[in-house]
């Protein structure tokens, strides 16, 4: 592996220094293709490809390169962004960059995909692998056509589809979440125990990693998620631990707090923080893959890192 050589876009981006590091102690050298000149981590080489917004020339970027690791592109954003840009962005740059990729003879693409290619549910049963993708807006319908390109390749490659993901820094959501236990006061959320899938930016990197490997069957797309759903509830107690405190939850009824956000206007809020989404990863699991990561310990460790910082 110590010669194995890993071209990795997206490396600047909210997870990209976590993968950036797992790659590095995994014994892989990196070439970090970047938008423009930027620092690197030392002993990583890097190379402009210039913004996926346009075509490039991936030559000189993919020459010894043994695997590709995707993970450049536009992330779900407000409105004003159209359906044109996603695709050019999220779609037409990743095929390019695959059929460079397999003409350069790499042995392996992985692709940052998203959940939301198979579904853009915030609420309601599991999501199983195998149904039938149902993305419900551009970001998941860019992601889907990416992966579908890919398949139409003369290349080993393996799409990962991960779920809300969680580390210092993150926003929306969570972010809000994290405020909220951070809050000295009580809350009054106890009641909210719908499951609902997270993933550690730990459990992320040992994905990338596991799907680099033979283990791991080229081909398919691969949910990512943490082995075990949790609720509000539980995130909270967790994070609160994190933070040395007790979990401080009241256990008023889910179905008042969504009556309340209702007649606020704030019913699709509520049910994007409180609602139920569970994707499990069991097509990586069933590979060998084992997340190292327990959620709960690492809510627990994210609340302690934002209080340090």
């Amino acid at each position: 592996m110590a010669s194995e050589r890993i071209l990795l876009t997206g490396a600047s981006g909210f997870v990209g220094p976590h993968v950036v590091a797992a790659l590095l102690r995994a014994g892989y050298r990196l070439r970090l293709a970047q938008r423009r000149p930027g620092p690197a981590a030392e002993g990583v080489e890097t190379i402009v490809t210039g913004d996926l917004s346009a075509p490039a020339d991936w030559t000189a970027a993919l020459a010894g390169v043994d695997h590709v690791v995707h993970m450049a592109g536009l992330a779900h954003a407000g409105p004003g962004l159209n359906e044109a840009l996603y695709r050019r962005i999220n779609t037409e740059a990743t095929l390019e960059l695959a059929r460079a990729a397999a003409a350069a003879g790499v042995r392996r693409l992985v692709y940052l995909s998203s959940i939301k290619a198979l579904s853009g549910a915030f609420d309601g049963p599991p999501l199983a692998e195998d149904a039938e993708p149902a993305p419900t807006d551009v970001y998941g319908r860019s992601k889907l056509a990416a992966e579908q390109g890919l398949d139409g390749l003369d290349l080993d490659w393996v799409a990962l589809r991960p779920v809300l993901i969680y580390a210092p820094g993150v926003k929306a959501n969570m972010a809000a979440l994290l405020k909220l236990a951070q809050s000295p006061l009580p809350l009054p959320l106890g009641g909210l125990k719908a499951p609902r899938s997270l993933l550690a930016v730990e459990n992320l990197a040992e994905a990338i990693l596991f799907a680099l490997t033979p283990a791991c069957p080229a081909g398919q797309a691969y949910t990512v998620s943490d082995a075990e759903p949790v609720s509000v509830a539980e995130m909270l107690t967790a994070m609160r631990a994190g933070l040395g405190r007790a979990p401080g939850l009241l256990p008023v009824p889910e179905l008042l707090l969504r009556m309340l956000a209702r007649l606020a206007g704030r019913e699709e809020t509520f049910l994007k923080l409180a609602g139920s989404l569970v994707a499990r990863p069991e097509r990586l699991l069933s590979a060998g893959w084992r997340p190292p990561a327990e959620t709960k310990a690492a809510l627990a460790r994210l609340a302690g890192s934002a209080r340090a910082g």
